[in-house]
């Protein structure tokens, strides 16, 4: 393996999921003020010194453009990258390989933006469970069911599955629990000690905030 390998081998990436069309809630998630801060920076603020690089996937061109206004990369001690969504209108999977081919390292936490509550213990848990054997680490709930309960918009995923993930969008199989099962697959399981439920918690409906 090459030094250039090794060294991105090592990279820490964050998808951000900002592609949504956010009916339920009726007015774009990422940029709703909570706790009088847009949702999607309390997410940046605890990726602060826990990666090297995030990747915001956003609907369109219009969309990034409201975001670069109030994310200003300098207050973060990562890399922030804009992209826009390959594939638009069609849920998280076209926006999962969006940010993978953007990725610099092999392996990214992809994250939701409605996701306040997401912690930095959480973040470390997570990445330590990378191993070369497996393509994605995926988090679940109930032992008795992994792949219904898992949490596939808190997981790490590496960036070998595009080509699976461009098979499933050609046949219109967009649901990211069809390529859980399709590819390796660590599942960790949320006992509310090491990893905590409420980490889960996402932010749907106005009733939810």
């Amino acid at each position: 393996m090459s030094n250039e390998n090794k060294k991105n081998e090592n990279i820490k990436s964050c998808i951000i999921l900002c592609g949504g069309q956010s009916r339920r809630m009726g007015q774009d998630k990422g940029s709703m003020i909570i706790q009088d801060k847009p949702m999607i920076k309390h997410i940046l603020s605890t990726l602060n010194n826990e990666i090297n690089e995030a990747i915001i996937v956003l609907n369109d061109k219009k969309r990034i453009a409201k975001y670069m206004q109030f994310i200003d990369p300098n207050d973060y001690t990562y890399k922030i990258n804009f992209v826009e969504d390959e594939i638009k209108n069609k849920g998280p999977l076209p926006g999962l390989m969006t940010g993978l081919e953007n990725i610099t390292g092999q392996y990214s936490l992809v994250l939701p933006c409605d996701s306040p509550y997401v912690t930095k213990n959480y973040i470390n848990t997570i990445f330590n469970e990378i191993n070369e054997d497996y393509q994605a680490i995926v988090p679940y709930h109930d032992s008795e069911n992994k792949l219904k309960t898992s949490e596939p918009l808190h997981s790490i995923y590496s960036k070998s599955i595009v080509p699976e993930i461009e098979d499933l969008i050609s046949k219109d199989t967009l649901h990211i629990k069809g390529l859980i099962k399709k590819i390796e697959t660590k599942f960790v399981l949320i006992d509310n000690k090491k990893i905590l439920k409420k980490e889960f918690r996402n932010l749907n409906r106005p009733s939810d905030i």
